[in-house]
């Protein structure tokens, strides 16, 4: 990738380019960003990516995001796409244009389109919330239908010998205890066990069939339902601040990169407009040392200060070009995406610490997670203590048939002894309940300290940048002097390339400074939970640095 850049050591000039839209996709459930996307630009230098077509005939791949409820979509069309990056399909996408050069509130809305990370988040909340109805209706009656069909055969040789044996035996005793025996008597026994046979092969088959409806309706549960819903309901809050626990990170990196972005753009315009001032200082190095004012030493130390300068601008340029494609690649897109909000400072100073530490200790998603910890073990407390509760049922039971029958009862049962030891669950609910109680505490010890810490890194990057601002000056100053010292032959080229230096590393220096103002800012408004009012502090600041691509 190359940069071109068009510049002026002192009067800058904007280089417009113009950027047509193009695809990207996008789900329908991000969120709402109220800021204003109209962007003042502050463009000195514009630098172009020499490698990005200007033209729209050759539209990019886009990013994508499923969309959990298809349904939201309204009136767009919804259909199968492909990640620019893993160049894998997602159903449920739409498509949605973008242009390169972006705000920082415009990616802000972009990323909550794109991100997969939200879009994962939104499936959990949205599973955990289906299971939470799902348990609701868990208590209502349950209505049962049985239908049954059978067919059977029997073949079967049943034994009839010991029965046979046994009949001859009560017959024969019971002749002899009503008559006396009589010689010309027959045996009656006999007689009958003639009738008998010894075995008899059973052989049926046949057909049934049958239908009911039956009922079951739990009318009392102990709160055991309540307890597994409010346990559910909790852990769906769980999800909501992991997720935005999640997105408040996803906006800190955005900001990083974003300004990151801007500073390395600014570092690749600093490091071509000191080659081109050495350029100048070559040239009269030149001229000076074919008129015999300098000597050779001079001159190869001028020719060896421009060498060393074209290469720290190709490495500004491919280091701008790096910082380009993470942001690129955090959008989502195959492209080339443009800063064009620049990086600032505010001269005014913050709110007390303790303004941020409140906003801390009631936005902060982390504390919000806590609590949803802490109401799952209440939850899993109630459900322990109804152990030894009874659990009543209504039930019915009819035969749908010509002659039907039916049974209808209520029914109550108890857990006597067995399963879980419910002083042991007890016990364990409690442990959590005050886990979460003491994770409380931690966290937010832990997040007051946290504000506090960048709420101090800010101010010193605030008053870092404002004392960097004499360095500048001087080193400006001193450079001029030293090329004019130069034509009159009063300095040296090495007086001019320390100079160049010094003015060089001043510039850099107050850009970095601005940077680490607008990273510390971003910190801190993540640690107070509201990332977005970043966006307040952007929109207020009295001090913007140029910025080297301009919406159009």
């Amino acid at each position: 990738m190359k940069f071109i850049l068009s510049a002026l050591p002192t009067a800058m000039m904007t280089v417009a380019v113009m950027s047509v839209p193009v695809m990207t996709y996008a789900s329908t459930d991000a969120d709402s960003i109220e800021a204003s996307d109209d962007v003042t630009p502050v463009a000195v230098t514009q630098i172009i990516d020499a490698d990005s077509p200007t033209e729209n005939d050759k539209p990019a791949v886009a990013p994508f995001l499923t969309v959990p409820n298809p349904n939201k979509a309204k009136s767009q069309a919804l259909s199968t796409l492909v990640d620019p990056i893993t160049h894998k399909a997602v159903d449920n996408s739409y498509a949605l244009d973008v242009s390169s050069f972006l705000s920082l509130e415009q990616a802000q809305k972009l990323l909550v389109q794109v991100s997969p990370k939200i879009a994962a988040n939104q499936a959990a909340i949205a599973a955990s919330e289906y299971q939470t109805d799902a348990l609701r209706t868990i208590e209502n009656p349950l209505v049962f239908a049985r239908v049954s069909a059978s067919a059977y055969h029997l073949d079967e040789d049943i034994d009839l010998s010991s029965l046979r044996s046994g009949i001859v035996n009560e017959v024969n005793n019971g002749v002899d205890n009503i008559v006396p025996p009589t010689a010309d008597l027959p045996d009656f026994g006999e007689l009958v066990g003639e009738r008998i046979p010894d075995s008899y092969n059973l052989k049926r088959s046949g057909s049934t069939s049958g239908a009911g409806l039956g009922v079951v309706w739990p009318i009392y549960t102990a709160g055991r339902t309540d307890a597994l819903t409010g346990a559910s309901d909790a852990r769906t809050q769980e999800a909501i601040a992991d997720s935005v626990l999640d997105k408040n990170e996803l906006y800190n990196t955005l900001i990083e990169r974003y300004f990151k972005a801007q500073l390395a753009i600014i570092a690749a315009y600093l490091r071509e407009d000191a080659y081109d001032t050495l350029q100048q200082t070559d040239h009269m190095a030149e001229r000076l040392f074919e008129e015999g004012f300098i000597s050779r030493v001079d001159r190869l130390e001028a020719q060896s200060a421009l060498a060393d300068a074209k290469s720290e601008s190709v490495n500004a340029n491919n280091d701008a070009r790096l910082a380009m494609i993470a942001l690129q690649r955090l959008l989502r897109t195959d492209y080339r995406i443009k800063p064009t909000t620049p990086l600032f400072v505010s001269s005014r100073p913050l709110p007390d610490v303790s303004y941020f530490q409140d906003l801390a200790l009631n936005n902060h998603p982390g504390l919000q997670k806590v609590a949803a910890k802490r109401a799952q073990a209440q939850q899993l407390h109630a459900l322990s203590d109804t152990g030894y509760k009874p659990t009543v049922l209504l039930y019915g039971y009819g035969q749908v048939e010509k002659d039907p029958s039916w049974v209808a009862g209520i029914s109550a049962s108890w857990k006597l002894w067995g399963g879980l030891d419910k002083t042991a669950s007890l016990a364990s609910s409690n442990a959590k309940i005050r886990q979460a109680d003491l994770s409380e505490i931690e966290v937010s010890d832990n997040l007051l300290l946290l504000v506090e810490k960048n709420w101090h890194d800010v101010n010193n990057a605030q008053s870092r940048y404002q004392a960097l601002q004499s360095n500048v000056d001087l080193a400006a100053e001193v450079l001029r002097l030293r090329r004019l010292g130069l034509q009159e032959g009063v300095n040296t080229t090495v007086d001019v390339v320390q100079a160049q230096t010094q003015s060089l590393k001043a510039r850099t220096e107050q850009a970095q400074a601005a940077n680490d103002y607008v990273q510390s800012l971003a910190a801190l408004m993540q640690s107070c939970g509201t990332p977005l009012a970043f966006n307040a502090y952007l929109n207020a600041a009295d001090i913007q640095l140029p910025t080297l691509y301009t919406e159009q």
